[in-house]
């Protein structure tokens, strides 16, 4: 056995453990399981602790490394495991020093608000992927009532424009051909570095490598986006027209509780507004269900959100309370109230989701093709591709139907 890596959570997470993996590999280290962890709710961490369990007693002659947010901010749940050998915290993790220092600490975590920057992924791109994902930014500076993440990631810090472009440069040669950028708080790119923003360093990226056919953004905040970043997405045809927008809930005072920085309007401005600029965008969303103290009323707004902002792609949380926050103080929502409105927003979701399929049959769309027969268009719709398409292939694609969860091309 050499490394097996566990990945949970966000995009910057899978980024991370293919770096890790490298740092591990390089170091020489064999018999090692890496689980990269997630603490944006009590389920991840569960699932977390279910597959190290699992781990364990599938190969128990290995190690078991524990990393990640839930490493960070749940250490004690995770240094309680037998099963855990090691813990290392967000600000070791992408040192390669740290993978090869065989030191004996079993816990080894740094203070991540502490002002200095990370080590940074580096730029190879995954396994047999044409998508490589690149973090450009970590950590973030707002407090929603809700969220553990800040404590686990610090506060927000950005990669230099000109390393963003050497990296993306580096993908392209290896023969990627698409790029997503991460982040945990995306759109908040460069305020840490005096006068950059995330269109800036779009602009940048699409003007200095030419070969790069398709640029994409993961998660962000509307209400942050920058007016250069909105307008890149009518200007610059290989800026993909796919948003995920971090919305959480669709009332006001829901809203308000939860400190976020828009208000129910501003989602629908934003996306009305996308929409206008690049009538082919597709967009998703991450929406909370059963929020402490929320009404019956306040979640109905939440699911009108789906139809109001046009969302065609759902993510579905459940609301579970984090140890020290805010909401987690607040009047709770019954758990049974809590699944059966996490239920009707993904049932939404799988509807708006169909008919976004609806309208792409009899369309020709420019599909990258992907391992396992499967490939993305533009807005980020899965096609099943015909026989013969080879992985990291351009093609132009009509499509003949769909099955509700991806696109069959003729």
């Amino acid at each position: 056995m050499g490394v097996e890596v566990l990945s949970f959570g966000c995009r910057l997470n899978a980024a991370e453990s293919e770096t890790m993996r490298r740092h591990a590999e390089a170091a020489g280290r064999t018999d090692l399981v890496l689980v990269n962890t997630c603490a944006v709710t009590l389920e991840a961490g569960r699932q977390a602790r279910k597959a190290i369990r699992a781990a364990a007693r599938a190969n128990p002659a290995a190690r078991v490394v524990v990393t990640g947010c839930g490493a960070q901010v749940e250490t004690a749940a995770y240094a309680a495991m037998p099963e855990v050998a090691k813990i290392l915290g967000n600000r070791r993790k992408l040192d390669p020093v740290a993978w090869a220092d065989p030191a004996p600490e079993r816990i080894r975590l740094d203070d991540v608000m502490a002002p200095r920057p990370d080590p940074l992924p580096d730029a190879a791109p995954m396994q047999a992927r044409t998508r490589a994902f690149l973090p450009v930014q970590n950590g973030c500076d707002h407090r929603c009532t809700f969220c553990v993440i800040p404590f686990g990631r610090g506060n927000s810090r950005s990669v230099p424009a000109a390393g963003v472009v050497a990296q993306v440069r580096a993908l392209v040669e290896a023969g990627t051909r698409e790029v997503v950028l991460t982040g945990v708080d995306l759109t908040a790119y460069g305020r840490d570095l005096g006068d950059s923003t995330l269109g800036a360093l779009v602009r940048a990226i699409l003007r200095a490598v030419p070969a790069l056919d398709r640029l994409r953004l993961s998660s962000i905040d509307s209400v942050e986006a920058d007016p250069e970043l909105v307008a890149a997405f009518a200007e610059e045809a290989r800026l993909m027209p796919h948003l995920h927008l971090s919305l959480q809930a669709g009332d006001d005072l829901i809203l308000k509780r939860m400190k976020r920085r828009h208000g129910r309007d501003d989602a629908i401005r934003f996306c009305a507004e996308i929409r206008r600029l690049r009538p082919d965008a597709v967009f998703g969303a991450d929406l909370i269900a059963g929020f402490p103290t929320e009404t019956e009323a306040q979640f109905a707004r939440s699911l009108a959100l789906v139809e109001e902002c046009g969302l065609a792609q759902l993510h579905v949380f459940p609301y579970s309370p984090r140890p020290g926050t805010p909401a987690a103080r607040m009047p709770q929502v019954a758990a049974g109230e809590i699944r059966a409105r996490a239920a009707r927003l993904r049932e939404a979701g799988a509807a708006a989701f169909a008919r976004r399929l609806d309208r792409e049959v009899g369309e020709t769309r420019r599909v990258l093709a992907e391992r396992g027969g499967l490939g993305r268009t533009e807005g980020f719709l899965p096609v099943r591709l015909p026989e013969g398409v080879e992985a990291g292939a351009l093609v132009d694609l009509r499509i003949a139907g769909h099955d509700g969860r991806e696109l069959r091309a003729a």
